[in-house]
């Protein structure tokens, strides 16, 4: 937690190493093209800290953080001429079963807290700030499911880096020392077939998630032709040296409208690095041995953000209102 004893203090805005949450809401909006909208925007913005602090002050135990992500878009409107090094928007990718969409989005809102409420009332608030300058696009409560497990009935996250690992796989270094200490971010929101998941018996489940359902343990697929979800998206270099990606994926569904899924969001150093994740679950590697967990999981959105640190978001919104 970088020394920060947030059990005493709110936490602050753009904190990626805030504790993972019991509930989240991932907010994406469209900002209006109009000079006006975009001013209400930086204004919204730089009070975000504030904002952060006065509902999360209500109930310190709640733990309520916030992270604003910006899009490629939005991040040329508001800074011309300086961006960070990977930001880009998300590239679609096309395999040869499956597919990955781009979707629009300028403004990421990740709210996070022990407390649904805590989320709604922030979120609440946002948005009556925010008025007519942003359309929401998309809008997902999750929760935290048992012992954070998926609906698919697995755990979900166990391979985040912890402790000084964190920041080196999140945060951005100093291989782009002006958005040091910020963090790629890359969202989709997957639906997933329960009645045809419900039909996998529970050792094929396993092969395709690359663990064990019930104990969460690595299943070693190495000298398999067709590879598990966990290997597909585990990413190392020629010499073996691991990528790690922060995740704080969440389940949300309504069971009346036969709606279930997994809002997939990963904080990373290196885009690059989910890009390949994403290529290689896709088109398969090898080309054709895709990722068997997309035979039941359908990816709706697909947007990439940058979050700034503080004071970057703060330097970055007071220039544009310059």
């Amino acid at each position: 937690m970088s020394g920060k004893n947030w059990d005493r203090v709110p936490i602050d805005a753009q904190s990626v190493d805030a504790p993972l949450s019991s509930a989240a809401v991932f907010l994406v909006a469209t900002v209006g093209s109009d000079n006006a909208s975009l001013s209400k925007v930086a204004s919204v913005l730089g009070a975000l800290d504030d904002l952060v602090k006065n509902v999360g002050f209500r109930d310190l135990s709640g733990r309520l953080s916030c992270i604003a992500g910006i899009g490629a878009g939005l991040w040329a409107r508001l800074s011309p001429d300086r961006r960070p090094l990977e930001l880009k928007p998300f590239a679609p990718v096309k395999g040869s079963v499956h597919s990955a969409p781009s979707t629009p989005g300028d403004l990421l809102f990740h709210i996070r807290a022990e407390r649904p409420d805590m989320c709604f009332e922030f979120e609440r608030i946002l948005l009556d700030s925010l008025g007519g300058s942003v359309t929401v696009v998309d809008e997902v409560s999750g929760f935290r499911y048992f012992d954070a497990r998926d609906l698919l009935g697995f755990v979900d996250g166990t391979a985040n880096p912890t402790g000084l690992d964190l920041p080196a796989s999140a945060l951005v270094g100093d291989e782009d020392d002006d958005f040091a200490g910020g963090s790629y971010v890359v969202v989709q929101k997957y639906l997933h077939d329960m009645a045809a998941w419900g039909k996998t018996p529970t050792h094929v489940q396993e092969e395709i998630i690359g663990r064990t359902k019930i104990d969460n343990i690595e299943i070693d697929d190495d000298d398999k032709p067709r590879k598990s979800h966990k290997s597909l998206a585990t990413i190392e270099d020629d010499a073996g040296n691991e990528f790690d990606i922060l995740r704080d994926n969440m389940p949300f569904g309504r069971p009346g409208q036969n709606e279930f899924g997994t809002y997939f969001i990963g904080y990373t150093r290196y885009l690059w690095v989910i890009e390949k994740m994403l290529q290689r679950m896709y088109v398969g590697e090898p080309p054709g041995a895709y990722d068997r967990l997309l035979d039941f999981s359908t990816p709706h959105t697909g947007t990439t953000f940058f979050a700034p640190t503080r004071p970057m978001l703060q330097k970055l919104v007071e220039g544009a209102q310059e």
